[in-house]
């Protein structure tokens, strides 16, 4: 079956100055390096990527020189989720007049728990909104963050009054039995999995393939996985094992620095350890104990 969205796709980490400004050539350098390693294309502005905390005019600024440096339309998902219904459109049309046509969206996250009946309809705006008849849009399911839910029944509606437009649902819920559900419920559709841990059983089920943070750390890893799913070697088994268990090495680390700890550690950047508020870099402590497991893994990291 050929998909719209499919492979392998970094979401993407966002670098930011000490004072919280966005910082686009080093932006770049890192988008480069992952097209350089065999990804895909890379998705922009998600929860890695720290989205939400970033305003319009700074999402289509880096966007804009992302393309003029280079990096080609079709290799870039364009994450336009925001509070206000308005500024998706706003992203949205953006993105598609640029000829970025594939594109992530999750609905407002500010009221909890919202009706399916709402989701719909913010979606439906959306796209609407939009007005790109070649939009290849993604659900974003990440209700542990969001608290909004994409069940099958919505997604079934959706697909029925945007056919072709919505293309498929990135599922970032961690649940290997949702992943393999949503899969089997909609092969055609692109599911595009969180979760590096599942990528390889729900792909096996028919999945299009990942997007997912690990790849800005070890591309060529989760290459392999992505393009071998059935062959997984015990080394990159435990590969992936090691570099998601530096997620957990302290309770309550924010996923985004850690990563953003373990990148500064790979590049010999520190530039890299700073987050945008409300998030904060790791405290003295964490950042050294994740830098300490990070180096202690040793050969094992050559081939990432």
């Amino acid at each position: 079956m050929k998909h719209a969205i499919q492979g392998l796709w970094p979401a993407t980490l966002t670098p930011v100055t000490p004072d919280g400004k966005l910082d686009t050539a080093r932006a770049i350098v890192h988008i480069k390096r992952m097209l350089a390693a065999g990804c895909d294309g890379v998705a922009l502005f998600g929860t890695t990527g720290e989205g939400p905390a970033f305003t319009n005019l700074e999402r289509k600024g880096l966007l804009e020189a992302t393309l003029a440096s280079g990096v080609r339309p079709d290799q870039i998902v364009v994450t336009t989720g925001t509070s206000a219904l308005a500024d998706a459109i706003d992203l949205g049309r953006h993105a598609s007049a640029l000829g970025c046509h594939r594109q992530l969206f999750m609905p407002p996250f500010y009221f909890r728990q919202p009706r399916d009946a709402g989701i719909v309809e913010a979606v439906s705006q959306v796209v609407r909104g939009i007005g790109d008849a070649s939009l290849k849009l993604l659900l974003y399911h990440i209700p542990q963050l969001s608290s909004i839910e994409f069940d099958h029944g919505s997604i079934g509606t959706l697909v029925k009054r945007f056919p072709g437009q919505v293309a498929g649902v990135k599922d970032s819920s961690g649940s290997l039995e949702h992943g393999l559900a949503m899969t089997r419920a909609f092969p055609a559709l692109d599911i595009l999995i969180g979760a590096e841990m599942h990528v390889a059983a729900i792909m096996l089920a028919g999945s299009a393939g990942s997007i997912n943070g690990l790849a800005n750390i070890a591309p060529g890893l989760m290459r392999r996985i992505v393009d071998a799913p059935s062959r997984v070697t015990p080394d990159d088994a435990k590969l992936l094992r090691e570099l998601l268990a530096l997620l957990d090495v302290s309770p309550g680390m924010p996923f985004v620095s850690v990563y953003k700890t373990m990148l500064a550690e790979q590049i010999g950047d520190d530039a890299w350890l700073s987050v945008r508020a409300p998030l904060t870099p790791l405290d003295s402590a964490e950042l050294q104990t994740v830098r300490k497991g990070y180096r202690a893994i040793g050969s094992l990291l050559a081939n990432v």
